[in-house]
């Protein structure tokens, strides 16, 4: 049992054994694996304090899939429910994939989407079933070798999403994952592609959870999404992550003319989060939106932002980042905007607001804005403010109580995020804000 939980070149066979994957997986595998013993941990951002043998690299908790909950384990299907997954399943969502530690163990769609030819797989089922399908888009978005992490995930991914939207096809319902680490030390490694072809149109949401342990647990996942011509993706995660969970993920998104892509990335938790998802707005016309908050307490630091990177002509791009550090928390945007010769006629706007909550917080704005189009306009506001003591006292002379006219104010500061989410949704980010803020009069 301990050969297997030692990061080695005989563990990277394993993982690729008991999957039974081809050839070209477990070579993907091995030279991921050798980049990963090659390359140095980041050189910007958070420190990150992880001892990579104590991590547990997999763990399977079922031999089989699932597209019934009676099926799955009990104490399992009660961590889903306890989390509103199952009921929204029902109420709300058009499919379901549900990972817990590093396999998916139930996934569902609704008949009437089946019936659209959508592809909607964990991926090591695409894998097996669209090999050609998978070839052509896996590993061309993010590379193996960009970074310690992206590496470390080529090695010993498990799980994730694949999901492919035929041309001139719309969804009326989202499709959700849901990932969570439940054992202590965990590493969590899925890899998810979404393939929206064009004239298309999919919101995916992601939700992601874990217990609170006395050690470090890690999630680095890997995002590559496709947007076809005049199609448009929207992508919405909120992560509540518990406090030992080091969060470092890539996610990155090619869209072609007139394509729309949208993230919408709520990161409520984790010990250390480091997440800036890109889109590249290759096609003309073609438009990218980031719409981010981070909001950190004790011990944690959220390192969070986005990158645009604009090829085509016309293109537009929008972020928007709403950063709130409390109780001593760190809370700090860092983005990229890269508006190429190529790309005439363009315009970027980034918007950066940080909220203070007191004395022991902080919170830095950190972009890096270039503009290499004589025709093309970059327009960067950034502003760090305190909580407004004046409108507090207002609140509180109308019979609110200190608490409750924080939360109001609180509200309406990430109001442009949660304008964003499904009713469903707002109401879960709105409880776990008020889970998440306390009142420091220091």
């Amino acid at each position: 049992m301990n050969k297997l939980k030692t990061l080695n070149y005989d563990f990277i066979n394993y993982i690729s054994d008991i999957k039974k994957e081809p050839d070209f997986i477990r070579n993907f595998r091995l030279k991921s694996f050798e980049a990963f013993n090659n390359i140095d941990m980041p050189s910007f951002g958070p420190k990150i304090n992880l001892n990579f043998n104590n991590i547990n690299y997999f763990k399977r908790v079922s031999d089989n899939i699932t597209d019934n909950w009676n099926d799955v384990n009990k104490d399992i299907e009660k961590t889903f429910n306890d989390i509103g997954l199952i009921s929204a399943e029902k109420e709300y969502l058009g499919g379901v994939s549900a990972q817990y530690e590093s396999e998916v163990i139930y996934h569902n769609m609704l008949d009437y989407i089946k019936e659209k030819d959508i592809i909607f797989l964990d991926t090591d089922s695409a894998i097996k079933k669209y090999p050609e399908l998978f070839k052509k888009y896996f590993n061309k978005l993010v590379n193996y070798k960009e970074n310690k992490f992206t590496a470390l995930n080529g090695a010993v991914f498990s799980g994730g999403t694949f999901i492919y939207i035929p041309k001139n096809t719309k969804l009326d319902r989202p499709l959700q994952s849901y990932f969570r680490i439940n054992s202590k030390n965990m590493g969590q490694f899925e890899r998810t592609i979404i393939v929206v072809d064009d004239n298309s149109e999919l919101h995916y949401i992601e939700g992601c959870t874990a217990p609170i342990y006395s050690s470090d647990s890690l999630h680095a996942a890997v995002v590559e999404i496709y947007v076809g011509k005049n199609a448009k993706c929207r992508y919405t995660t909120i992560q509540n992550w518990s406090n030992d969970v080091y969060n470092l993920v890539t996610k990155r998104a090619i869209v072609d003319d007139g394509g729309m892509m949208e993230w919408i990335d709520g990161n409520i938790g984790s010990k250390v989060t480091m997440k800036y998802p890109g889109c590249i707005l290759k096609g003309d016309n073609s438009i990218g939106r980031c719409i981010t908050i981070g909001l950190a307490k004790e011990g944690q630091i959220q390192d969070t932002g986005a990158r645009m990177i604009h090829i085509g002509k016309n293109t537009k791009s929008e972020i928007v980042s709403k950063s709130i550090a409390n109780n001593g928390g760190e809370a700090n945007y860092r983005g990229t905007v890269e508006i190429r010769s190529s790309a005439e006629n363009s315009k970027s706007n980034v918007k950066c607001d940080s909220l203070i909550m007191d004395k022991l917080s902080k919170s830095d704005t950190i972009p890096r804005n270039t503009n290499q189009s004589k025709t093309s306009i970059i327009e960067h506001e950034a502003s760090v403010s305190k909580l407004d003591e004046d409108k507090l006292f207002y609140l509180m002379s109308r019979g609110i109580d200190e608490e409750a006219a924080t939360e109001l104010m609180l509200m309406g500061f990430v109001g442009d995020f949660k304008n964003e989410l499904p009713m469903e949704y707002a109401v879960e980010l709105n409880r776990l804000l008020k889970e998440n803020i306390t009142i420091n009069k220091k």
